[in-house]
């Protein structure tokens, strides 16, 4: 049984990043169609630093953050299909927002 939900939950967090990855092929654009080539930079580096900040998390937190965030998932919905309470959901959500930030506070802060 256990092995059965690790299988599924496994598989539902490989078909979202599949969808990810091809949400973010649909949204490829030419450079040319950019009045500014600058914006276009700023969203790559963003994007960047991110992905780099992401990987800073533990394996569950990313994937929590994942959900909640880039996939549009209430916390209630993601303590369902990982068999967390919500309450749990709601701690690694927070915590990995604050961790985030943290990583991502030198880039924000050279923007600002």
């Amino acid at each position: 049984m256990h092995s059965e939900q690790s299988y599924l939950r496994r598989a539902a967090i490989n078909a979202s990043l599949d969808l990810l990855r091809s949400r973010q092929a649909d949204r490829t654009t030419e450079l040319t169609d950019y009045p500014d080539g600058h914006v276009h930079s700023e969203s790559t580096d963003l994007r960047r630093a991110l992905a780099r900040a992401l990987s800073t998390l533990e394996p569950r937190s990313a994937e929590v953050f994942t959900l909640r965030f880039l996939e549009g998932f209430t916390n209630p919905q993601i303590a369902a299909m990982l068999g967390l309470s919500q309450v749990l959901v709601a701690v690694i959500v927070h915590r990995a927002r604050r961790q985030l930030r943290k990583e991502l506070g030198a880039y924000l802060g050279e923007r600002s």
